[in-house]
């Protein structure tokens, strides 16, 4: 017997029979059925239409659920966060206040390094259960799907906690997670004068195991001066392929640092960030298959340009929205934060975000076949608003807790 059915939908959003990937002006596309149904059998989207066209032997299901003029969406597919930390760093922001600048806090242990002094002292219990209240209050507000990166361990014991952490959540929790290796966010104190040393720690000690243990799904590297350079990238990902490990990439935060294009040439599922964009590494993204994945809300919490999603979105690029839920440069995983500054700093239509948000989320985690729309045969991860007048009123009321309620492979989370 079928399982649930929503009724009286006002806007039934991103409805598609079959899902691509969406470039430039594709990303404003939003197919959507006003006053709709939707029907879940176990954990899967059976069905769904017009009210005018409901057919009636839907009347016996087990749950009616009366949407009551909400909106129902696919849920959140957040495609880069950090969610797996010790502590918080609330006492930098403070510093920023204050005037000192990411160097200077750099300097006084602070930044990454502080966070990877408090991951190893934590147990692999304290991390996940501080993760899981993470994943807990994100599903809520309407995340299905996350990746998370290791990367504040930086020593081959601490790197493999984090990644064996991120497994079990995986493991456990109701939301579909990917996990990426990150271990090179940075250099450890003891190899700032030696990064080739760190590097062969990276290729040599830490992947041998990632692979044995099947760790992850992808290897990112912090591509910026004063970081990893483009050829060391290129390195450190080409050795993850050699493990099964697909490159993503942390680019063209800071500065223009190559990133981008070194993405593009390993055919990197993403390349996020993008803060600092020009024309050449715009044509170079728009003229591949990589997706460009934008965080505002770290450009935000570090007062730093936004990412240029017009010129993107003009140029053909994909585009993918995410969170970077870290405890440095974007304490916060609420989704519906990023769509609101996607469309509010970056203008971004309301379509085009949702669309980032949702299907090409998925794709950068490379969940599209299962989640990021509503097809018949997809995993049913949903979220349920309040009743609103439309689909631009989600990021238009930026500071109301417009979710209701979310489902996950059919079950009820909240």
């Amino acid at each position: 017997m079928p399982g649930t059915i929503f009724t009286n939908i006002r806007i039934l959003v991103n409805t598609r029979t079959e899902s691509h990937l969406l470039y430039g002006k594709e990303l404003a596309e939003l197919p959507s059925i006003q006053n709709g149904w939707l029907l879940v059998e176990d954990d899967t989207i059976a069905a769904y239409g017009s009210m005018d066209n409901m057919p009636s032997s839907y009347n016996s299901v087990k749950e009616m659920v009366d949407a009551k003029g909400g909106l129902v969406l696919p849920a959140w597919c957040d495609s880069h966060t950090h969610i797996v930390f010790a502590g918080s760093r609330e006492n930098e922001f403070v510093d920023k206040i204050r005037g000192l600048s990411y160097a200077e806090i750099a300097a006084r242990g602070g930044g990454i390094l502080n966070s990877a002094g408090k991951l190893r002292e934590a147990s692999e219990d304290e991390l996940f259960n501080q993760a899981w209240q993470r994943l807990d209050e994100i599903s809520k507000q309407g995340t299905g799907a996350v990746e998370i990166k290791s990367g504040y361990g930086l020593t081959v014991e601490s790197e493999l906690k984090m990644l064996r952490v991120i497994k079990k959540l995986r493991e456990k929790s109701p939301l579909s997670i990917k996990s990426t290796f990150l271990g090179a966010h940075t250099y450890p104190p003891e190899f700032r004068e030696n990064h080739q040393g760190y590097i062969d720690l990276i290729i040599n000690e830490m992947l041998p195991v990632i692979g044995r243990e099947k760790l992850a799904d992808y290897i990112d590297v912090f591509c910026e001066t004063g970081f990893f350079s483009p050829e060391e990238t290129a390195t450190i990902c080409r050795a993850g392929m050699e493990y099964g490990l697909k490159p993503k990439i942390h680019a063209n935060q800071l500065n223009l640092s190559g990133g981008t294009q070194v993405g593009v040439a390993l055919g990197a599922v993403s390349v996020d960030h993008l803060e600092t964009m020009d024309d050449y590494a715009i044509k170079t993204l728009a003229a591949s298959k990589t997706i460009g994945t934008l965080l505002p809300t770290a450009a935000f919490f570090l007062r730093m340009g936004f990412q240029p999603a017009r010129q993107l979105i003009d140029a053909g690029c994909a585009i993918a929205l995410a969170s970077d839920f870290n405890p440095g440069s974007s304490p916060s995983g609420n989704m519906n934060l990023v769509l609101a500054m996607s469309c509010i700093q970056m203008r971004m239509l309301p379509e085009e975000a949702i669309n980032a948000a949702t299907i090409n989320g998925a794709f950068a985690m490379e969940l599209s076949q299962e989640l990021g729309s509503i097809t018949v045969g997809k995993k049913a991860n949903l979220l349920l608003t309040r009743s609103v007048p439309s689909i631009s009123y989600l990021p238009y009321a930026f500071g109301s807790p417009l979710v209701s309620r979310v489902m996950l492979g059919g079950n009820w989370i909240s």
